[in-house]
């Protein structure tokens, strides 16, 4: 778990002020990950105090993180610091929250990122990392995945070392997402809920924040009453609680097939989910029901036909990438799973989008 947590509209003033105790010397610098769309937003960036050799590095979010971005980044710094750096401080959405946490990693562990993408590789814990969330909805800020994209697959770096040391949870930094990319990413975070809480893996600890996250989603988007303030702050926290319940459970049958849209065609998480979900009434009936209200009540229209031009080959790529992601498709419909989702039916379903 994340093991310090401020939540607060304004918080993100606080910056200097928490990461300023673990400045390891002047030549240890706070390299700040910012997401590109804050670029010459001196709303935002006059907030970060650089000192000594501290650097913002702007992340381009027009992809999914790569392991070949990560690699490149993480020898960057390496080769321009005489010493470790003090910290990672990720301020943006999930890529970025997801390339912080990589880069934390890979500096204290040898090798490529490609080669810690899966469960528990990691041997050594990461530098001091901070999450700063400017969106909500997937859950990067407290989950322990950082989801790469490499030459042959699509996976997470999962591990105990993979959370945040530090998390800022100001809802005011939510302000100017756009309403389609609000809801796509708040739709991750309804998606964990349901996979979280109709799963196999299901337990009592992931049952609490799930269904607390299902309800401020609920309230978020089909209630009809809420300020824009409050709605800003209650699906931060639906982020979190999505999150915190599959961190102790797992994803299910939208997560992995978004994973395979996304390693083809590009297809960004939330959007990719969204995709997924619309055609999963079989699997998740009463979530598909509400997430086609939400839907309508928001005037949300879904991408359509992203599959249909694609070759035997195209689908087999995909499908193989979905399959990959064996716990997802365990949690999603038991140990025999094997038995019951085949290449075939995961053709079909793609072929319906």
């Amino acid at each position: 778990m994340v093991s310090k947590i401020i939540f607060g509209r304004g918080s993100f003033n606080q910056l200097d002020e928490l990461i300023s105790p673990k400045r390891q010397g002047r030549n240890a610098p706070f390299i700040f990950f910012v997401d590109d769309v804050f670029k010459g937003n001196h709303w935002l960036t006059s907030r970060i105090r650089l000192s000594y050799k501290d650097k913002i590095i702007y992340i381009p979010t027009d992809e999914e993180p790569k392991t070949s971005q990560i690699d490149q980044l993480t020898e960057d710094i390496i080769l321009e610091y005489s010493e470790q750096p003090s910290g990672i401080i990720g301020i943006g959405g999930g890529i970025v929250l997801d390339v912080a946490k990589a880069v934390a990693l890979m500096l204290t562990n040898e090798g490529e990122s490609k080669d810690y993408q899966g469960w528990d590789l990691i041997k050594n814990p990461a530098v001091y990392h901070v999450g700063v969330p400017t969106i909500s909805g997937t859950g990067a800020e407290v989950s322990r995945t950082t989801i790469l994209t490499g030459p042959d697959k699509k996976l997470g770096i999962n591990s105990d070392y993979t959370p945040f040391d530090q998390v800022i949870l100001d809802p005011e930094l939510t302000k100017d997402v756009p309403n389609d990319q609000w809801f796509y990413t708040g739709m991750d975070c309804f998606v964990h809920c349901i996979e979280s809480l109709t799963g196999t893996y299901l337990n009592a600890f992931s049952q609490s924040y799930g269904e607390k996250a299902l309800q401020l989603c609920k309230e978020v988007f089909l209630g009809d009453h809420l300020s824009k303030e409050a709605s800003q702050e209650k699906l931060m926290m639906a982020s979190w609680h999505g999150g915190m319940s599959i961190a102790y459970s797992q994803v299910g049958i939208a997560h992995a097939m978004s994973y395979g849209l996304s390693y083809l065609l590009g297809i960004k998480h939330g959007i990719g989910n969204c995709i997924v979900f619309d055609h999963l009434d079989e699997y998740y009936p009463d979530g598909v029901d509400l997430f086609k209200q939400m839907k309508a009540n928001h005037s949300i229209e879904l991408p359509q036909d992203v599959c249909a031009d694609l070759e035997d080959y195209q689908f087999d790529i995909m499908i193989n990438v979905a399959l990959s992601l064996e716990p997802l498709w365990e949690n999603a419909l038991g140990k025999n799973w094997k038995q019951v989702m085949t290449p075939e039916k995961i053709k079909a379903l793609y072929q319906k989008m």
